[in-house]
């Protein structure tokens, strides 16, 4: 059992409970998966790119990426729709708590200049995105072997109701907010 997952379990849900007030255990809120993303624009001229982005993304997240397709046509940026641009990962589960433990505790202290993320990255329904700009923090990226660096996004999907409880689950879950 993940360890992230054992201190969601002991700790987390009874200060939940106490916090909010719930009166079925089945209200508390929990994350339910993790969405990595990478959108690669640069593989309408090069394909080799998003093959580095899904092989890339596929060693952070533990489990083989997806390639993502454009769903429409744009003429300014050269994209006819079927052209793959992007790549995704959905993590649920034991990979999924694996994963939050390995952010929040060892990839973004590796951040330059790091001071929290913003509590303000909530959709309104208690699930939290998360923009890096940097692939590089995460401890299984050679930095040797990389052609570019790259950005992601993360998206941590709750069944939180509120960003008030969505945010309280990730920051007793260990999430740095900013202060």
């Amino acid at each position: 059992m993940p360890r992230l997952e054992t201190f969601y379990k002991e700790q987390v849900i009874p200060q939940l409970v106490e916090e909010f007030g719930y009166k079925n255990l089945m209200r508390v809120p929990k994350v339910v998966k993790t969405v990595l993303n990478m959108g690669v624009g640069e593989a309408i001229q090069n394909i080799k790119v998003l093959d580095a982005a899904a092989d890339e993304l596929t060693m952070i997240a533990g489990q083989k990426a997806l390639v993502n397709k454009a769903k429409r046509s744009i003429a300014s940026f050269k994209l006819r729709e079927g052209m793959p641009i992007g790549t995704s990962v959905t993590l649920r589960g034991p990979r999924m708590w694996f994963f939050l433990d390995k952010l929040m505790h060892i990839a973004l202290p590796r951040v330059r200049d790091f001071r929290g993320v913003s509590p303000k990255a909530f959709d309104g329904r208690g699930n939290y995105t998360l923009g890096i700009k940097e692939h590089i923090i995460f401890p299984e990226i050679d930095y040797d072997k990389i052609d570019k660096v790259k950005g992601m996004n993360i998206t941590i999907v709750t069944t939180a109701e509120t960003d008030e409880e969505g945010r309280a689950l990730l920051r007793l879950l260990g999430m740095p907010f900013r202060s």
